[in-house]
């Protein structure tokens, strides 16, 4: 009998469990997410721009981190080095060519979680200028929480790679200026909103 009741109980704290967390999709903060890259121009300075504009979704899934996966689009018109000659200029076909070119996208095809918490390795596919090379990040998740703000489930991570943009034909001016350029990024995700509920019909 003691058994019976034993196994019984046992069972009852089976379902009383949490369910394990489902994968969460996040969508990009737009006004809070930054894209950076940097180069050495002639061993005297190092200049950076800006993508202004990263769109983008993050699946993250807490009980199985290798399962999440991230995918970003960048469209060169937010290209910003605070110097309008020179964003015009990396527009021009000797660079990025953004009239025939006019995204950038980024689509992860592997997750490899860190030996410390929250450090990720983020395998991926980066397109630019017409041409698709493998590219790793280095990532570090910041926080999950509540926006305090729009009260939805959020998620940030910075991350960082490393880039030789002669391997996607942009190499002018190689090697006086940079062939290796350093890409830094802070990433901040909302969850959807979750639908109200209906309100109850009056009897």
């Amino acid at each position: 009998m003691r058994f019976s009741h034993a196994l019984l109980a046992a069972g009852l704290a089976l379902f009383t469990l949490p369910a394990l967390a489902a994968p969460v999709t996040y969508h990009f903060n737009l006004g809070h997410t930054q894209v950076r890259f940097c180069w050495d121009h002639f061993g005297f300075s190092m200049p950076c721009a800006n993508m202004n504009t990263v769109k983008g979704t993050l699946v993250y899934d807490a009980q199985d981190p290798a399962l999440s996966s991230v995918q970003a689009t960048m469209p060169m018109s937010g290209l910003d080095t605070h110097v309008p000659a020179l964003d015009a200029h990396l527009k021009e076909a000797d660079f990025f060519d953004a009239a025939k070119y006019p995204d950038i996208t980024y689509k992860s095809t592997k997750v490899i979680p860190g030996a410390k918490p929250g450090e990720f390795t983020i395998e991926g596919l980066l397109t630019a200028h017409g041409v698709t090379r493998p590219v790793t990040l280095h990532a570090h998740l910041n926080k999950i929480g509540e926006n305090p703000m729009m009260q939805v489930p959020a998620i940030g991570f910075n991350a960082t790679a490393e880039i030789q943009r002669s391997d996607f034909g942009v190499g002018a001016y190689v090697p006086m200026v940079s062939n290796a350029v350093q890409v830094s990024i802070t990433l901040e995700a909302d969850a959807a909103k979750p639908a109200a509920k209906p309100a109850a019909k009056k009897r």
